[in-house]
């Protein structure tokens, strides 16, 4: 069962539209959560016999789904996301695995986002879970922390979760890669057609340091991806740093040019990532999981 969507109004346009052209492709294309993280996040709530979880930035619902099948109990999840086409491809993938557990699609930014009232009929909840996966670098950190500490339960628990991108990773294909697009765009790395990246002023663990959820705790998961060369084309579309319509009608050009590339550096078909994905588990001191 689902929540109609709720809209969050004056929604920053450019916010709107940084990947949402890309959702169909960011559903097939961007790499999933790995198990081990979502066993630490299941492992925060086992134990709570009606769990629900509020998952900002969500994207297409990678970790709620995947957290659905880990924890049957989940009875409540709350998605929060700036692109409403990225809303609905989280719906359509979380839906048919609901079950039991409610959904709420809330199209807003995650330091705007507020509680819905509860349906008729039914109690109001408050999040025993948190999470942010690979979006807490666009937010505004200090104020997502605050909305948090207001709507989260007594003993909720806050994961920020990442492992950089294929413009971060060094190796050898990546560094070909990161100069060809360099070569069309110019040596700063983009952050959509407006601006360009700037990398968070402080560590994520400073940030949670300084708000209500300063018991911190750290997990380093190593992993290894391996990617085709369709593949990583098909991710450099989801991405702000190379999505189509930063080339300015030179796309097919590009992307030409990097599948030749890529095959060059994948002799056998496969190009090597090896990543560390890393999972912040954050409390408020003195509160049990």
């Amino acid at each position: 069962m689902t929540y109609p969507n709720v809209p969050e109004p004056a929604l920053p346009p450019k916010k709107e539209t940084l990947f949402g052209a890309a959702a169909a492709d960011y559903a097939h294309y961007r790499p999933g959560v790995p198990d081990a993280a979502i066993r630490l996040l299941a492992d925060t709530l086992r134990g709570r016999p009606a769990p629900a979880v509020l998952d900002l930035g969500t994207g297409t619902g990678q970790v709620p789904l995947a957290l659905l099948t880990a924890l049957p109990s989940l009875a409540h999840i709350e998605a929060v996301d700036v692109s409403q086409r990225m809303l609905d491809q989280a719906r359509n993938a979380l839906a048919p695995a609901l079950d039991r557990c409610t959904l709420t699609l809330v199209h807003a930014t995650a330091d705007a986002y507020a509680p819905l009232a509860p349906l008729s009929g039914r109690e109001a909840w408050a999040p025993d879970l948190v999470t942010c996966c690979r979006a807490f670098h666009w937010m505004n950190r200090p104020a997502v922390l605050t909305m948090a500490d207001r709507v989260a339960s007594p003993h909720a628990t806050i994961a920020i979760m990442g492992d950089g991108s294929l413009w971060t990773h060094e190796a050898d294909w990546t560094t070909a890669l990161r100069e060809l697009i360099q070569s069309y765009l110019g040596p700063a790395r983009r952050a959509g057609a407006r601006a360009v990246y700037a990398s968070p002023s402080s560590r994520y663990e400073d940030d949670l340091a300084e708000s209500a959820f300063s018991d911190i705790t750290k997990h380093d998961i190593p992993l290894a991806r391996s990617w085709t060369p369709n593949d990583v084309i098909g991710y450099l579309r989801t991405t702000s740093f190379a999505q189509p319509s930063l080339f300015t009608g030179r796309h097919d050009a590009f992307e030409g040019e990097a599948l030749a590339l890529l095959d060059a550096y994948a002799p056998g078909g496969a190009l090597q990532e090896d990543a560390v994905f890393t999972v912040l588990l954050a409390r408020r001191p003195g509160s049990t999981s």
